[in-house]
């Protein structure tokens, strides 16, 4: 994407120096738009306020401006060349939740860092009794004149109330994770405004999208399982922005590789019939443009797509002016990428296909919390810096889970290349008709601001039952109104009470450790929306020492090293062949007391291998680009399994009293060891993909794993028909390694003359990594005993 860097002009302003930022079209990474210095009491303040200590100290924390934290344009998707940055020291005062506007602003906050948090200064617990009151001072500079003023939040949790010089600015906005504007221009004096904005925010007490925010204290403290501290009150910036009396609102883009085209809808305020012309480019060359109705659809040409992909993230320049016969009366710039996503059948089996190729889906879940702002990065480097580290660690792919975060998060996995699902915040309960009219409102106002990013691929609708209701209505609803991306109705169909909407392009699985056996149905891809979860505590980076808790936790960074590759070849062994298209590990990094993190809460610290975990990310996307067809058997004939170990290959597998045990077998062996040492190979008990091991002498006796042990026995159970299944993989020279169908990660291995299901990086004595890729190889040979 191309970049001009912002032209800033200097305004004489109550004897200081503001500072307007001019922008170009393009203009995304923009850092400047005025931080509006507030007059009478905040402007005072702002020169004694401090933040709070925070609780564990980021490597941006105190890289962040008192007056002007977050500086960057914040809406790359609709960039204009003046805005004004309300962000820095406000008024801030606290009453009950029913009380009207306070006489006196006692505190000060640092917008937009939440009252919870350390960087707004105030970091104190605010609950459902509370009103937050914020007001600052502001003016709009002469340049602006003739204009329309608009009055632009990214997010306010959650119902907000906006005043200017006393006069109350459109509706009172109810949502948590959605931006909203208003025309503040008839409110406006010729000099010195002033801003106040109430918010009251109930979280867990109410009835709206909430996510994974509950009242409790601010301080670090044990406990707190999934679940963490809350955001009240702005979240996100606040700006100032001048338009014409018709602007455009919002740019709606699809691309369609395939016919050499960008589908367009240009939406506008005061445009009734009026034309908006559209011109894309690419190193401020045009490639293609067109006019056509605001409001309605039309196409740009784009010749020979240049197709965006993780591995190619290349991005067009957009533009769009609304004309007035031939005159330009607004023009704002934006960005796309041409991509494609969909359902294909490969192999037999659905698959996600991005430009129209199966490409394995790799990523984490990315929560998004913050120990210093706890929803807000602490700066824009921060935010792009968890994004960074995905592809550092060769993922394609993030889950944002439960949350939404500003739009320039989107337009930094934009630049990066990655892949995002985007969940839609859950709600705490089940909720009646005015929460269920309220969610899907918002959740509709969240598609429309993001509907353009090419990084955005999946919309998760409900997760794990929270909050559920109406999936599959809502699943085709939401299909309906984005029909360019993927529907997931519910992550987690298997877990916690999760109700099946039935629906959706995705059949979305959670087990912890995994990776668990999902497969597709015929009309929805098999996704791993959550497993792993594995943990290390770092010492002196845990946000409340001793306090935090994994789904397994592991002795050493060489542990969590090898259990964590071991997850992911697996997926790229087993899971990946049999009908696996996305896995959704947890999760990027520690929150809280959760320390399942690749990296520290902290950020600080980065527990895994960098460079090992990108390498096996690397093989698995580059698997699924090859054949993805599983190894086969002979189904229906003896054979005998010969150790591969250098030293050991004159052994095999054979049965004594029960349990399996490796042995040297000859010509002269006698008929017993021979009969204990051949199995007959069949379809798997369990799933007939894989393949279960007859005792040649013992009939209707299998191969099994039990409590990691493997054994000679019989059963008719479920769980003995999945202890009896193990699914090939590539070995070295032609051999095999044999993974348990219930526990992928695992495989048969001989240790000491014994065979257990043993770990990669696990921490029993059969574990060990020494030559444990040999001692779990397997040459399928002819039988002893045909």
């Amino acid at each position: 994407m191309r970049r001009t860097p912002a032209g800033r002009s200097p305004f004489a302003w109550l004897g200081r120096r503001a500072r307007w930022a001019t922008t170009a079209f393009a203009v995304l990474t923009l850092v400047g738009g005025t931080a509006l210095t507030a007059t009478g009491p905040a402007a005072a303040a702002a020169q004694a306020w401090t933040p709070k200590p925070s609780p564990m100290t980021t490597p941006w924390t105190n890289q962040v401006p008192t007056d002007t934290p977050l500086p960057e344009y914040p809406r790359p998707q609709l960039t204009r060349p003046d805005w004004a940055n309300l962000n820095g020291i406000w008024d801030f005062a606290v009453t009950s939740a029913d009380a009207g506007r306070p006489a006196s602003f006692t505190e000060q906050i640092r917008v937009p860092f939440v009252a919870e948090s350390a960087l707004s200064g105030i970091q104190r617990k605010i609950t459902q009794n509370d009103r937050l009151w914020y007001q600052r001072t502001f003016t709009v500079p002469s340049g602006w004149s003739g204009r329309r003023v608009q009055l632009n939040f990214g997010a306010s949790d959650w119902r907000t109330t906006v005043w200017v010089n006393g006069q109350q600015a459109g509706a009172v906005h109810s949502g948590g994770y959605d931006a909203f504007s208003y025309d503040i221009t008839g409110l406006l004096s010729g000099g010195t405004n002033t801003l106040v904005v109430s918010v009251w925010d109930p979280t867990e007490v109410g009835t709206q999208a909430i996510g994974k925010q509950r009242i409790r204290d601010v301080a670090p403290h044990a406990g707190g399982g999934i679940l963490y501290t809350a955001a009240s009150g702005i979240w996100q910036t606040v700006w100032l922005e001048p338009t014409a009396p018709a602007y455009v609102s919002r740019l709606d883009l699809v691309p369609d590789p395939a016919n050499s085209r960008l589908e367009v809808t240009v939406r506008g305020t005061g445009t009734d019939g009026r034309q908006a012309r559209v011109t894309v480019s690419t190193g401020g060359v045009t490639v293609g443009t067109a006019t056509g109705a605001v409001g309605t659809e039309f196409t740009v040409a784009v010749p020979n797509p240049h197709l965006r992909s993780p591995d190619d993230p290349f991005l067009y320049d957009v533009r769009a002016d609304l004309l007035s016969g031939t005159t330009t009366v607004d023009s704002v710039g934006g960005y796309t990428g041409m991509r494609t996503i969909g359902l294909a059948s490969v192999g037999g089996m659905q698959r996600p296909v991005l430009n129209g190729k199966f490409v394995f889906q790799t990523g984490t879940l990315d929560q998004g919390y913050w120990p210093d702002g706890i929803y807000t990065a602490p700066t824009d480097a921060a935010l792009r810096h968890d994004l960074r580290k995905h592809k550092d660690l060769g993922f394609n792919m993030v889950r944002k889970h439960i949350k939404v975060e500003p739009q320039r998060w989107f337009y930094w996995a934009d630049r990066l290349g990655l892949l995002v699902w985007q969940d839609m915040p859950s709600m705490e309960r089940t909720p009646d008709a005015a929460a269920r009219t309220q969610w899907e409102a918002e959740y509709d106002r969240i598609i429309d601001q993001h509907r353009s990013s090419p990084s955005l691929i999946v919309w998760v609708d409900q997760n794990e039952g929270w909050g559920q209701y109406d999936q599959a209505r809502i699943a085709d609803r939401v299909k309906a109104y984005d029909p360019s991306r993927l529907v997931d109705n519910m992550s987690g169909v298997n877990c916690c009470g999760a109700v099946d909407g039935g629906n959706g392009d995705l059949l979305d699985h959670h087990v912890y450790v995994g990776p668990g056996t999902t497969v597709p149905s015929a009309t929805r891809v098999a996704v791993l929306g959550e497993f792993g979860g594995l943990g290390y505590r770092v010492a002196g980076h845990e946000w409340y020492p001793g306090g935090g808790f994994s789904y397994e936790d592991q002795s050493d960074p060489a542990h969590l090293d090898n259990r964590f590759v071991g997850l992911l070849d697996a997926i790229r062994e087993v899971r990946m062949p049999r009908g696996l298209s996305a896995s959704v590990y947890t999760e990027i990094t520690d929150v809280e007391n959760e320390a399942n993190g690749l990296l520290t809460y902290d950020r600080q610290v980065v527990k895994v291998d960098e460079a090992r975990v990108r390498a096996a990310n690397r093989a698995l996307i580059d698997a699924s680009q090859a054949s993805t067809t599983p190894i086969t058997l002979p189904v229906d004939q003896y054979r005998s399994l010969r150790v591969t170990t250098p030293g050991y290959t004159d052994r095999y597998l054979r049965h004594r009293d029960g349990a399996a045990f490796t042995e040297v077998v000859t010509a002269g062996s006698d008929a017993l060891l021979k009969n204990d040492a051949t199995w007959k190979i069949v379809p798997g008990l369990a799933n007939g993909t894989c393949y279960s091991f007859e005792s040649r002498n013992y009939p209707g006796q299998y191969l099994r794993h039990r409590d990691y042990r493997v054994y000679k026995e019989s059963g008719g159970t479920d769980l003995f028909r999945a202890d009896a299944t193990f699914c090939p993989v590539r070995g070295a020279n032609g051999a095999v390694r044999l993974a348990a169908y219930n526990f992928p990660e695992q495989c048969l291995r001989h240790y000491n003359a014994e065979v257990w299901l043993a770990t990669p990086g696990g921490t029993h004595t059969w574990d060990s990594p020494a030559l444990f890729a040999e001692d779990t190889t397997w040459s399928v040979d002819a039988p002893w005993a045909p």
